[in-house]
């Protein structure tokens, strides 16, 4: 396979992945987040510690965009800034307890549809699916 037929099928496989994200995260959000301000949440709870420009470019924001709605999000009290003791100047942005706690029920409920979607494998098809996942994260994804 040469490089032009492995990149279509990453094309595919990441507008795939999109998708089913999109699926599997419905109606997962608190009514009291924006679908922009639960993808937020999202990335800090997997990444945190985060910086703005990090949010900002994993979410394709302008910083001002960033800054506004992490305040917002900080001021529901889902998640918090640090101040690094070190460098007063730069501060990581981490889910607070509230935050921790409605996003652990957000995963929860994902990971009953992600069960639901893979009901049907057997042992040796999850074991190939792992080995799979770890080696895009390492080769691709890193």
């Amino acid at each position: 396979m040469d490089n032009n037929q492995l990149f279509q099928k990453f094309v595919a496989f990441s507008a795939a992945v999109h998708q089913i994200t999109n699926d599997i995260t419905k109606d997962v959000k608190s009514e009291a987040l924006t679908p922009l301000q639960y993808k937020i949440l999202e990335y800090i709870a997997v990444s945190q510690p985060v910086t703005l420009s990090e949010v900002s470019d994993c979410m394709q924001m302008s910083m001002p965009n960033t800054s506004r709605e992490v305040k917002k999000l900080s001021e529901k009290g889902v998640c918090t800034r640090i101040t690094d003791p070190d460098d007063r100047r730069k501060q990581g942005i981490t889910l607070s307890a509230a935050g921790e706690a409605l996003m652990n029920e957000a995963f929860q409920q994902i990971a009953v549809r992600f069960e639901q979607r893979i009901a049907g494998i057997t042992a040796a098809e999850r074991k190939e699916i792992e080995q799979a996942l770890d080696l895009l994260q390492q080769k691709v994804f890193y």
